[in-house]
């Protein structure tokens, strides 16, 4: 049996997801990339961003439980 994720497991996937789709958008802004590998690039951003949302929603149920984890805009903003 798997053990459940807790708030802070949570919290740290997000930043680091947030940080990983930053980085992601700037490589595909970089003249590095060839327009062969432009597509699958752009295919892990789209699964990048759907694992952050799916994280966001999570986060939201830990929002409801405990008052003092921080707002999504205070974590989005805060650094690593």
């Amino acid at each position: 049996m798997s053990t459940p994720l807790s708030s802070n497991a949570v919290l740290y996937a997000i930043l680091a997801l947030n940080s990983e789709i930053a980085l992601q958008k700037e490589y595909l802004e970089s003249p590095e990339l060839s327009p062969e590998d432009q597509e699958n690039e752009e295919g892990i951003l789209d699964d990048l961003e759907q694992a952050f949302m799916e994280f966001i929603d999570l986060y939201k149920s830990f929002l409801g439980k405990d008052k003092e984890l921080p707002s999504i805009e205070e974590l989005l903003n805060s650094a690593l």
